[in-house]
């Protein structure tokens, strides 16, 4: 608004106690940052009256408070200004102060016309680097853009860092190395609707002149930089290896090619290049080497190619199927090694022990191990067990540690222990509640698929379990999920798939089978998988109720539902929530959520089909359920939403119409404003008890009730909810 307000800053003197005002004036002031040490403090202040604004810089130093960047700063690109929407920022030293820049904001042009005079209008362009849809998410976001620059404090100088060809950069060494590397994608934005690959250009850019050059040009996956950012890592996807070089050139020497170990997914399943394992998010001190993940085990390469790679964890992980990942146990830490915070150093010391955590991709187990990094060694086993385990986290100045622990049926509770975790102690009692209820128990399974694969999945059967009755079976799924054997699930309304809790609480066996891909053949992938294991738990379990299974899944598992009713009759119901029904019209097709092109994903990622329409159109057909609604003799319950950002609303009208027309037993829930799973507490709990009561109807002889005997007309709707069971 063009409202005036005035602003004063102050500083308080925590040992004198005494105030002083630093700082007064009359518009508008923001962004206020303190650096760390209190004796440094910046804001951006305007002075103008009007609605539109141009910001100026401050900084107070400990002496006094003055303007150190406006438009006419030299440095500044011409027609730009301060950008009130950059943050502030100071470096860990404190010697720079980072913040952003745009084009200096301008008075629209006062508009006459009045609103019916007006025409609303998008011209969609062959040219445009995004779809329209694209460009409408992102245009709040794009009105905001700043780009990053910096201000010298001892040398009184200002640098433009990022600019309208380079709009993003990194920095190293908490803000104080010299080295800054610009990020940018924008030549490549249009292949994001049909290429997963996002590529990227990379530059080096020279902190005290912003000048830049380019290293690396059109970048098609993960490239890893040294905490100093003198090194980098290349995943090449070519020759699915690890490269490094030094970031602004010289030798690139290939580590990983000739070890005859894969270090990038070895389950990789849809039509793209598989990604890597991943990189320890610390080099060893010095930046002479670096830690790498194979699927198991962890490798200390030399950067500098001079001495062999040496595999730290001695092949334990591999022959063991245990999955090792480093893990930071400082309070900043995150479980499984995957960040860290700002406080924790940068570096592991050349002889560091350090801790692993493991996972038993046979039975499941989860734990804590460590090791050394200068040997190479069985690594040293702390805790191993059925459970799971979160955030091992070792106090700073005692040799203690805290964790939780969790599994299906229990809770993720807290726990102490001394290092050897060979005592712990639970310290928290979150849910006492729980032995009030019914719950259950899960086992992992194994069979071999129609096609001749060792396939897993999860078995959960009630608590009050009795092998002597007989069960209906729920089988969910949607790719692998047999890794979650131990995780913990708390019962609540459902957003989209079968509450685990609720269903063994009430009554149902649960079969959850996990699914490899073949590319071209998703449907049939899903039905070799799925249906084989339903057959194998039928064999193998004489408690479970073979006229009486039912289906459950929700977006990609919806689709696979969908699809598996076309092709079998073994199964009593199926909910299908978000399904594709055509790919043939959803490839083309928009994920209104991000406004992106669906293209890719039938093209190179989930929807696996590895083509274009035009070049596989028999594949695209024949994954499609509409083309074989017809052999459908499954009644189905369809959840679509209309404002479903992931699948569009009419794959599951398509389906729906289809199945009426031909006189299939079939429903749908079509939650008004709602998005792809739901967010409303209140749709949640009706669409709970509407898939229960659907499914204890076909599976537990349950009356039908009334919105499914009758429908719920418009002239009914917000009257009558139709829960009554009719007889």
């Amino acid at each position: 608004t063009n409202k005036v307000e005035n602003y004063t800053v102050s500083i308080f003197d925590t040992g004198s106690e005494e105030s002083k005002k630093i700082f007064s004036g009359e518009g508008k002031l923001k962004n206020l940052t303190v650096f760390k040490e209190g004796n440094q403090l910046a804001f951006i202040y305007s002075s103008d009256t009007s609605e539109v604004k141009v910001f100026d810089l401050y900084l107070w130093d400990d002496d006094k408070c003055e303007k150190i960047v406006d438009i006419d700063t030299e440095g500044i690109p011409e027609g730009w200004s301060v950008s009130e929407n950059g943050r502030l920022t100071f470096s860990e030293s404190g010697k720079r102060l980072f913040f952003g820049t745009a084009e200096k904001p301008v008075e629209e042009p006062e508009d006459t016309l009045l609103a019916d005079e007006k025409y609303k209008l998008d011209v969609w362009s062959w040219h445009d680097p995004l779809l329209q849809p694209q460009q409408k998410k992102q245009l709040q976001s794009e009105k905001k853009r700043t780009y990053e620059a910096v201000y010298h404090i001892e040398d009184g100088k200002m640098v433009q860092l990022a600019t309208v060809d380079i709009p993003s950069v990194r920095f190293f060494l908490k803000r104080d190395g010299d080295r800054v590397i610009g990020v940018s994608n924008l030549k490549y934005r249009k292949f994001i609707s049909w290429d997963a690959n996002r590529y990227t250009d990379y530059y080096l850019i020279d902190i005290n002149t912003g000048e830049s050059k380019l290293i690396l040009e059109k970048a098609p996956s993960a490239i890893v930089f040294s905490p100093s950012g003198d090194n980098m890592l290349i995943w090449c996807i070519k020759s699915k290896s690890w490269k490094s070089r030094k970031t602004d050139g010289g030798d690139v020497i290939d580590l990983t090619a000739d070890i005859g170990v894969m270090f990038y997914n070895e389950l990789h399943d849809t039509p793209s290049e598989p990604r890597p394992y991943g990189v320890v998010n610390r080099w060893v001190e010095g930046e002479k080497y670096v830690l790498i993940y194979d699927r198991y085990d962890i490798w200390k390469f030399d950067v500098t190619g001079e001495e062999k790679p040496v595999m730290i964890t001695d092949g334990y992980g591999r022959n063991n199927n245990i999955r090792f990942r480093y893990t930071d146990l400082s309070s900043r830490g995150r479980y499984m090694g995957y960040g860290r915070g700002n406080d924790d150093k940068e570096y592991l010391e050349p002889k560091e022990e350090i801790y692993l955590t493991a996972f038993n991709e046979v039975n499941k187990d989860n734990g804590l191990y460590k090791t050394r990094i200068n040997k190479t060694e069985r690594p040293e086993k702390i805790i191993m067990g059925p459970y799971s385990f979160r955030s091992f986290t070792k106090a700073e100045d005692k040799d203690i540690m805290v964790f939780q622990r969790e599994s299906f049926e229990e809770y993720p509770e807290l726990y102490v222990s001394s290092l050897d975790l060979k005592n712990p102690v639970k310290i928290s009692d979150t849910n006492p509640q729980q032995d009030q209820y019914i719950w259950g128990t899960s086992e992992l399974v194994k069979w071999n698929s129609f096609d001749g694969q060792k396939l897993q999945g999860i078995i959960y059967k009630p608590e009050n379990f009795d092998p002597s009755k007989k069960y209906p079976m729920i089988v969910y799924f949607y790719e692998r999920s047999s890794d979650g054997l131990h995780r913990h699930y708390t019962p609540g309304p459902s957003a989209s798939t079968i509450n685990r809790i609720y269903a063994v609480s009430n009554g149902y066996v649960l079969f959850v089978p996990d699914i490899p891909y073949v590319e071209g053949y998703p449907g049939q992938s899903c039905y070799n998988a799925v249906v084989s294991g339903t057959y194998a738990m039928l064999d193998r379990y004489d408690f479970i109720d073979r006229t009486r299974l039912g289906l459950d899944g929700q977006s990609w598992g919806g689709y696979q539902i969908a699809y598996l009713i076309t092709q079998t009759d073994l199964y009593t119901c199926a909910f299908s929530g978000a399904p594709v029904s055509n790919m043939t019209s959803a490839y083309g097709g928009i994920r209104w959520g991000s406004g992106m092109s669906r293209m890719f994903q039938y093209e190179q990622t989930q929807s696996r089909i590895g083509g274009t329409l035009w070049e596989k159109p028999i594949h695209y057909i024949e994954n499609s359920p509409v083309f074989f609604v017809p052999k459908i003799n499954t009644p189905v319950l369809i959840m679509h939403n209309d404002a479903d950002g992931a699948v569009p609303w009419y794959q599951g009208i398509e389906f729906f119409v289809a199945l009426r027309r031909l006189e299939k037993p079939a429903w749908m829930l079509s939650y008004n404003d709602e998005e792809h799973n739901l967010r409303k507490r209140p749709n949640r709990k009706d669409l709970s008890i509407r898939k229960m009561q659907f499914f204890d109807h076909y599976l537990q002889d349950a009356p039908m009730p009334y919105w499914m005997k009758n429908g719920i007309s418009q002239l009914e709707k917000g009257e009558k909810d139709g829960y009554e069971l009719m007889k």
